[in-house]
């Protein structure tokens, strides 16, 4: 049992549904497993569950905790900044994807 830490703290949305409410509420949260470490209040690169980068989010509160199921998860709340540009989109992306995205997909 540890703590992993989200270096450069890369919000990837695992479902459409998450994402959806935080462009379209302003606000919004998604659960990931295990627990994990991500700042409050740094601002963040939001990416889709296909590791489009989409928007910046600024992380409000991130909760770890074993849930009903005896599973390690961490809810990550968060405020929506702005959309990034078409132009800041597509960097954004080409840099996640060779930062961190390629080698989860290697492996």
């Amino acid at each position: 049992m540890g703590f992993q830490t989200e270096f450069n703290s890369v919000c990837k949305f695992k479902s459409e549904q998450e994402l959806y409410e935080s462009l379209e509420y302003g606000r919004g949260k998604m659960v990931k497993s295990g627990f994990r470490v991500f700042p409050a209040g740094q601002k963040v690169i939001a990416y889709t569950p296909d590791n489009r980068a989409i928007a910046i989010v600024k992380i409000v509160a991130s909760i770890a905790e074993i849930n009903f199921q005896g599973e390690e998860v961490t809810e990550v709340e968060m405020e929506l900044v702005r959309k990034l540009t078409e132009e800041e989109a597509r960097v954004q992306t080409a840099l996640a994807h060779e930062m961190f995205f390629a080698e989860r997909e290697q492996a």
